[in-house]
């Protein structure tokens, strides 16, 4: 087991300990029965997948990497319920992964979206761990001849009379084969799985006490978390304290303890931070947007030593602006900005290294593009793409070594339509907002929001489902839309943004 796992360890630094241990559970946690696979068995078995969508490799992919981790935590419980004592089935769990290309990708590919990935979304309904393994490798055409030595086994352990379950074959059979063997047809069961999905009702009614008592338990800690968070921003003139990450109530209260007491034992260190924004994340450090970054995982002195190099930082932040400003003007007025959302970061350090080595090699060409000619217009620099692309929100996503007369032909081209997306954007945004105001008052929710993978597009439609759905089991809920229903463990209500009404 550890021989395996020593490949990827490199991949969990700077992950929060809870994520770590969960992950390994999810590969480690099987027990050896005739049906089941083995921890070694089970690393085997999903390392293909693992690879695939592991989130530490979507970095620079906030959405993604969220989408992937909620997914992985939801697996991890499916296949824990799967070794109860006495469990006999679970619920069929509906899981979204976006999957990037890996030398254990199928040769042939479903057509890829903007960013590079591809969106595999598939429904669980087995009832043990080898056909779960099988069943998330075949959804995510991912290969499995690493996989016959093992049902080989398996099958010769226990035959299928014994199991009631049919042999994993790559054929498909013809009905009248389950007729008469009756052995379960696997799509019947996925049609099955998928009309057993409940209802928005159907789920608020079951999980709204649930909800109410988590939330109420929680209000103490709540309440006594905005007040620290108040009287830190007040006494050190903070324009605001954020956090990198959904931590639930008490995992923030613990940080917000943390820096209250060095700013008790230690006031002058916290001098530095006067209008700046402080961020709880992975690491600690500036972003590029010029929040200070305090890791969650160091102790006080590293903290405090952030704290000395902050007017080091401020230079290199003016010198970060100095270089958007120059590049700005070297590409028609196109602005460089970096998105703020949750997910990993990128230290201010290394979005100065990046602007200083494009602003060089713009230096070193003469491109000729009007001064005002993409005035309005956005970009992200990139380190790990060859070809510059359109987001579909309407920004530019440039390579910092593509070629730069492909760019300047790039950039002409594809300005009206980057245009006509940022409008787009702008119009969906101004209708997310209005519907999540009415939704607020309609149904009388304590709080309505979503996850960053949620796009305004799909928020719309979830708010448009829940305002005709108009359940009563609803008022003074807290609501997260994301991808999946569950009870969080403060009391919020995670709902899928295309949830059945």
């Amino acid at each position: 087991m550890t021989l395996l796992l020593i490949p990827i360890r490199k991949h969990f630094r700077g992950r929060p300990a809870i994520f770590i241990i969960n992950t390994f559970r999810l590969f480690c946690s099987f027990s050896a029965g005739p049906c089941s696979l083995s921890g070694a068995e089970a690393v085997n078995a999903l390392r293909p997948f693992y690879f695939a969508v592991h989130p530490d490799f979507f970095g620079k992919y906030p959405k993604e990497r969220e989408v992937n981790e909620n997914s992985l935590k939801r697996l991890n419980g499916y296949l824990e319920n799967l070794q109860k004592p006495g469990s006999r089935s679970v619920q069929p769990m509906k899981l979204t992964f976006y999957l990037r290309n890996t030398k254990y990708s199928s040769k042939v590919q479903p057509e890829l979206l903007s960013s590079g990935f591809r969106s595999v979304s598939f429904t669980l309904h087995t009832n043990d761990v080898l056909s779960t393994v099988m069943d998330v490798l075949t959804s995510c055409s991912l290969p499995m001849e690493h996989m016959k030595g093992l049902t080989a086994s398996k099958a010769a352990s226990k035959s299928p009379t014994e199991t009631g379950k049919p042999f994993y074959r790559t054929i498909k059979w013809d009905k009248s084969y389950y007729t008469f063997t009756g052995f379960k047809d696997p799509e019947q069961e996925l049609q099955q799985a998928q009309r057993a999905e409940p209802t928005l009702s159907v789920w608020l009614r079951n999980n709204e006490p649930e909800a109410t008592k988590k939330h109420d338990a929680s209000l103490p800690r709540r309440e006594e978390l905005n007040r620290l968070k108040r009287e830190l921003c007040r006494r050190f003139n903070l324009t605001d304290i954020r956090w990198q990450r959904s931590w639930g109530v008490s995992h923030r209260y613990c940080q917000l303890q943390s820096l209250s007491r060095l700013s008790h034992q230690n006031p002058e260190a916290l001098i530095n931070l006067q209008g700046h924004t402080v961020v709880f994340a992975d690491q600690s450090g500036m972003d590029a947007s010029g929040h200070v970054m305090l890791g969650t995982m160091d102790v006080h002195h590293q903290w405090t030593k952030l704290f000395e190099q902050l007017p080091g930082y401020h230079s290199l932040q003016q010198q970060t602006h100095w270089l958007k400003e120059r590049i700005s003007l070297l590409l028609g007025g196109t602005q460089v900005v970096h998105m703020d959302r949750l997910g990993p970061v990128q230290p201010i350090a290394e979005h100065y290294s990046s602007l200083n080595t494009f602003h060089k090699r713009l230096m070193s060409h003469h491109l000729r593009l009007h001064p005002r000619s993409l005035q309005g217009l956005t970009m992200l620099l990139e380190n790990d793409r060859s070809n510059p692309s359109l987001h579909e929100m309407g920004h530019f996503i440039i390579p910092i070594k593509c070629d730069l007369p492909t760019l300047q032909v790039f950039l002409q081209n594809h300005a009206p339509e980057a245009r006509r997306r940022i409008q787009r954007k702008n119009q969906l945004q101004a209708e997310e907002e209005a519907v999540v105001k009415l939704c607020l008052e309609t149904l009388s929710l304590r709080s309505l929001s979503k996850e960053p993978s949620v796009s305004p597009a799909q928020m719309i439609q979830c708010c448009e489902r829940l305002l005709e759905q108009r359940s009563p089991h609803m008022q003074g809920l807290q609501i997260c839309v994301s991808h999946f229903y569950s009870v969080m463990q403060d009391g919020d209500l995670c709902v899928p943004w295309d949830c059945k009404s």
